[in-house]
């Protein structure tokens, strides 16, 4: 790179390695905080609760960072998620189906409502809220009008069915419990990794995020990879359906909006951007946790429900803003000022010297180089600093200019 070249890219990859490490930051101190004020918030059991409550979230969240990637956004995975649910509890406590092909068809509804999402938004060019607002009002009428509006009960812990409860939480003999479903959550979000970061589609995805009419120009079948993110979403809200029955047992018809925004808030707080192009199931995973956290967390300071929906939402607007911030850094050109400049030089020739200090192996051309260094030094310090004070001057003195020129203009306009 030219060190002339007017833009900090040191600066730049400093400030999107910050961005990396707020929401692990987040997520640990948040936790450290419940713990020390929180009312029996730091034990095993609560540890369990906050795994529990993550699994559902953090299945729809992962296919919502597909969905998001691309640009878009998927406000049916809720509502999606419980109806599958509850469609595969009828078909198991009223139809008679076996619990294998019950749990088969929850992800078979779900992935067919991801794809009916990929047919309007990437065929039929529906904008991506209005396409999932009407899909999060069908798969709501869907699930009541199969279940006759009735709950679905899944067969309890220790039944003859109920084999698939163990998958997500394994009790021993000495009743104690073994969060074994975050296991197979972190699973899925390795599967989902390398679906990102290594296969043809992730990056597809990820291009048509960034630039759509350059991905289309470039070759991507940008309606079949687009259609594709919203099908790994439904497929997820399946394994969500699934993750929420083994925990909770009981589905309830009409269920599952608001969950959504939970899942989307986790993707954006751990670092996929609402303008598509950027993510990471890694960072949404963070990002689930920390709401988990909120949820249990808050309950421990003795605030009452309404409190706890006062302070979940703010912590989605947080989101929002940490997002447009994050974009703003990351596309931020700094133009250096000829000090900058000749700052960078002097940084660039000294990291030069001391790659070859590190080689050099005759004493008298150590000592030679030392001297190099400690002259660079010197005379950076010195003329950087001399620099920077005749920019501010001259920067004040255009400023004054400016102003006085602005006045003279009022004056001849009155």
């Amino acid at each position: 790179m030219d060190n002339n070249d007017n833009v900090d890219l040191r600066e730049k990859k400093n400030v999107i390695n910050m961005q990396k490490l707020l929401a692990p930051l987040a997520l640990i101190i948040i936790y450290a905080f419940f713990s020390l004020f929180g009312r029996n918030f730091f034990s095993f059991t609560t540890l369990v609760n906050i795994l529990d409550s993550s699994y559902y979230i953090g299945f729809i969240a992962i296919g919502v960072t597909f969905v998001i990637i691309t640009g878009g956004i998927d406000l049916s995975c809720g509502t999606v998620m419980m109806c599958s649910a509850i469609i595969g509890g009828t078909a198991y406590k009223s139809w008679g189906w076996p619990m294998w092909l019950s749990l088969i068809l929850i992800l078979c509804v779900g992935t067919a409502f991801g794809f009916l999402n990929g047919i309007l938004i990437s065929r039929l060019g529906l904008p991506p809220f209005i396409a999932t607002l009407g899909t999060q009002m069908i798969s709501l009428g869907t699930g009541s009008i199969v279940s006759n509006v009735r709950s679905a009960t899944f067969p309890a812990r220790g039944a003859s069915d109920s084999w698939f409860k163990s998958i997500f939480k394994f009790i021993t003999e000495g009743n104690d419990s073994i969060p074994t479903g975050a296991i197979v959550l972190f699973l899925t979000a390795f599967i989902a990794y390398l679906l990102l970061n290594r296969t043809k589609m992730g990056r597809y995805i990820f291009a048509i995020g960034s630039n759509k009419d350059a991905a289309r120009l470039s070759g991507v079948d940008v309606q079949k990879w687009e259609m594709m993110a919203y099908v790994v979403g439904g497929f997820t809200a399946g394994m969500g359906g699934i993750a929420f029955a083994a925990v909770y047992t009981t589905v309830m018809p009409a269920q599952g909006a608001g969950f959504e925004l939970y899942a989307i808030a986790g993707a954006v707080i751990g670092g996929t951007s609402l303008s598509g192009g950027a993510g990471s199931v890694l960072g949404t995973l963070i990002g689930v946790y920390i709401m988990s956290v909120l949820r249990s967390g808050l309950p421990s300071m003795d605030l009452q429900a309404q409190y706890q929906t006062f302070f979940t939402g703010v912590v989605v607007i947080g989101a929002v803003m940490l997002d447009i911030y994050r974009n703003k850094k990351a596309f931020e050109v700094k133009i250096q000022t000829p000090a900058d400049q000749f700052r960078e030089t002097a940084l660039h020739n000294l990291d030069m010297l001391r790659q070859r200090l590190a080689k050099e192996s005759v004493p008298g051309e150590k000592v030679k180089i030392e001297e190099e260094i400690r002259t660079i030094k010197i005379d950076m310090k010195k003329n950087y600093k001399k620099m920077k004070k005749e920019e501010k001057e001259l920067k004040a003195q255009l400023a004054l200019e400016e102003k006085e020129f602005e006045m003279t203009v009022k004056d001849e306009e009155s």
